[in-house]
């Protein structure tokens, strides 16, 4: 089993974390709305959301006043076989290097989903336009307009990430019609978390 799965299973082996993680499965949620529902301490709440978000199952975005947590889709319909690989199907020293460096490039240029700035550096704005494209659903069609305003909540120069988005191949354009456009490893399930 790898390392990954192996904390995952051990995060999800407790019945406060699991009814927390059935709960945003209906939405987004702040700390105070998941304790009132599941009658649980606020503090109890966010140290379970803390385990959850360590292991990349919900994401915290903050939100005027509060911190809205959500499920993070891609990490919960991984397929289990991925988790329970044996050692030997783990991932590569130099895959695993990847997939730290692109989580500090990505905690580096967000805050609490907003994008602080664009990188300069080629390799990093391509790690923050894949985290951009992940807002919108492959078997969609986006008018432009719908486009730009999903973009414009992640920075206010939505017309540049637009356009980075199309020449890195993320997104195809036709008649200011977008569609995003799916990687092989995201095609195969591989793209990494």
């Amino acid at each position: 089993m790898t390392d990954n799965g192996l904390l995952i299973f051990k995060c999800l082996a407790d019945a406060s974390r699991l009814k927390i993680l059935s709960g945003l499965l209906t939405g987004p949620m702040y700390v105070e709305l998941i304790a009132e529902r599941l009658a649980l301490a606020p503090s109890t709440v966010s140290f379970h959301l803390k385990k959850l978000e360590a292991v990349g199952l919900v994401s915290a975005e903050k939100d005027q006043y509060y911190t809205v947590y959500s499920v993070r889709q891609e990490r919960l319909n991984q397929p289990l076989h991925a988790l329970i690989k044996p050692d030997g199907g783990a991932r590569s020293v130099e895959e695993q290097r990847e997939i730290a460096y692109r989580r500090k490039v990505i905690d580096a240029f967000f805050s609490y989903g907003k994008l602080k700035t664009i990188p300069a550096q080629r390799k990093k704005r391509q790690i923050v336009l894949r985290e951009i494209v992940e807002k919108f659903d492959p078997d969609t069609r986006y008018p432009e307009r719908e486009v730009n305003l999903t973009i414009s909540e992640v920075h206010d120069d939505f017309c540049t990430l637009r356009r980075e988005l199309v020449v890195e191949g993320l997104m195809m354009r036709e008649n200011n019609v977008y569609w995003r456009v799916m990687g092989e490893e995201e095609a195969s399930g591989d793209a990494a978390p």
